[in-house]
């Protein structure tokens, strides 16, 4: 069985895997290793454990060698050029006038590119920016534009819950959120409440997706009729997804109506029906949050 180790490039990035090469590592440790960016200096963040069948299906490439205290100096060296690029960068860009927000700039361990990863809303003709960058680093230059969800993660920010964003503390990879969620989770569809500090669908509403699923499953939904365990019949006027109660409007004998609480298991009612229309509010949400949630063309900062 091949022993693979799981290398980040930033600290809150995705996960490649190596061949130790027969080596012993453990998370923290640093690595030299060549990517198709060229060589890199990277992070332990997986020890040495085994490749499981199936897992990755392209090969796994050998790390160059354990990073030694001079290429610690090396990576250091090159954070401080990488500040130093960065205001070069700025002042060009000012010169030609270009509409771009620049994000951050990044060296590679043997300086033979210089990546600047920037914003800006289309397309930006960039040419004569890098033909006057590569004058003056005498290197590769290549600009790559970011989207919003990998500018924030860049940038760091603080979310309307009051913690650090999710992407720059532990969300790795983006995953794929969509208006279902919020409406199962019963959050209101106005986008200003949806959005994160990227502007697109927050990422938390994932973290307890799977969790409203199981839980929705046992329950009926609103405007779906009912019959209670007492006999009486009515139509669900609300849900309660976390204490598991439903609101049921009764029409009693007498022909009064009366709402009344019950836990699923005192009802009788058909599986849910997939909503196939929506109400003029949900259109409008959607309508907006589709224009936030337009596809990316840009690649990510990991990529």
């Amino acid at each position: 069985m091949q022993i693979i180790i799981g290398v980040r490039f930033r600290p809150i990035g995705k996960i490649y895997f190596f061949d130790p090469v027969g080596e012993e590592f453990s998370p923290g440790d640093h690595v030299i290793v060549e990517t198709t960016r060229g060589v890199e200096f990277g992070y332990v963040a997986v020890g040495n454990r085994e490749l499981r069948p199936g897992e990755h299906s392209t090969g796994i490439a050998p790390i160059v060698r354990r990073a030694t205290a001079e290429d610690e100096e090396t990576n250091l060296a090159n954070k401080e050029k990488e500040k130093e690029a960065f205001g070069i960068c700025l002042e060009k860009i000012a010169k030609h006038g270009l509409e771009m927000k620049l994000i951050e700039c990044e060296y590679t361990f043997d300086n033979k590119k210089v990546l600047f990863y920037f914003s800006a809303n289309g397309r930006i003709d960039f040419r004569n920016l890098v033909k006057d960058l590569a004058a003056v680093f005498r290197t590769r230059i290549e600009l790559r534009q970011i989207g919003v969800r990998d500018q924030a993660k860049a940038l760091g920010g603080i979310g309307i819950c009051g913690r650090p964003l999710c992407c720059c503390t532990y969300l790795s990879e983006f995953s794929l959120v969509s208006i279902k969620m919020a409406k199962d989770q019963s959050i209101s569809l106005n986008p200003s409440k949806l959005s994160g500090n990227c502007g697109r669908l927050m990422c938390c509403m994932r973290n307890e997706q799977l969790a409203y699923e199981e839980l929705l499953a046992n329950l009926p939904g609103v405007g779906d009729h009912v019959t209670t365990s007492d006999g009486l019949s009515g139509e669900v006027s609300s849900v309660n997804v976390l204490k598991q109660i439903v609101r049921v409007i009764l029409t009693l004998e007498n022909g009064d109506k009366e709402a009344r609480d019950y836990k699923p298991s005192e009802l009788t009612f058909k599986a849910r029906k997939k909503k196939t229309t929506a109400s003029a509010e949900e259109l409008k949400a959607m309508r907006e949050l589709e224009k936030l949630e337009e596809q990316e063309e840009s690649s990510h900062l990991d990529d």
